[in-house]
């Protein structure tokens, strides 16, 4: 199936060709086609400037159509828990958005599937280490969770947010920001009162501050 490019879709703008040349490699990966029910399509942005790392479960049906990192009505409630407006959002010297699975993988239940493991297995290996100033991950959801915390994550969603103040100043969880996740919000009014304006403060000041020689 072929895609029309978007405009807002983000361009690598970084000068390190080892990173450029992997993501060329990563856009172009096909390894789950015949898992993918509308067929591969990668969609992430990094520079090797980039200081916060957002890493989500995989695209939506929107961000696959889109090619846009984001491009849905999470997207927009994620960018206000952040803080920041779209330019920044969308720059990938400043932000990289690195999800688990880089294709959208198809419904299951109410929901969408959990992302392909090939993508974590065979490409995040080797792009992780690529981007050398990243200072706070921001890790949406349980695989993500799962995937960076490893054994020190503490249990399902809510008792790893419970306790996310212990994997500051590298990590910082979040649940979902999916509008299918309201109830959550209301039930855990702790979240909205003390990790978004810690959130948005650990964004601002990274940021703000200069970027150091990598």
């Amino acid at each position: 199936m072929t895609h029309p490019i978007d405009p807002r879709a983000p361009r690598a703008t970084t000068t390190d060709s080892a990173l450029e040349e992997l993501l060329v490699d990563i856009r172009a990966c096909r390894i789950c086609e015949v898992h993918l029910p509308l067929g591969p399509r990668p969609v992430l942005t990094a520079a090797r400037s980039a200081r916060l790392l957002i890493a989500g479960q995989a695209p939506g049906r929107k961000v696959h159509m889109s090619g846009v990192p984001w491009d849905d009505a999470s997207g927009a409630r994620l960018r206000d828990w952040l803080g920041i407006d779209s330019e920044t959002f969308y720059d990938p010297t400043q932000v990289a958005i690195v999800p688990i699975g880089f294709c959208y993988p198809g419904k299951a239940g109410s929901g969408d599937a959990q992302p392909r493991p090939e993508c974590r297995a065979t490409w995040h290996p080797r792009l992780l280490p690529l981007l050398p100033q990243i200072r706070l991950n921001i890790l949406i959801g349980q695989y993500a969770q799962a995937y960076f915390l490893g054994p020190s994550r503490p249990g399902n969603l809510t008792a790893t947010m419970r306790q996310w103040r212990d994997f500051l100043p590298r990590y910082l969880p979040l649940p979902h920001p999916s509008p299918r996740n309201v109830a959550w919000f209301k039930a855990n009014p702790w979240f909205e009162g003390e990790v978004l304006p810690e959130l948005r403060e650990q964004v601002r000041q990274l940021l703000s501050s200069p970027t150091s020689a990598a």
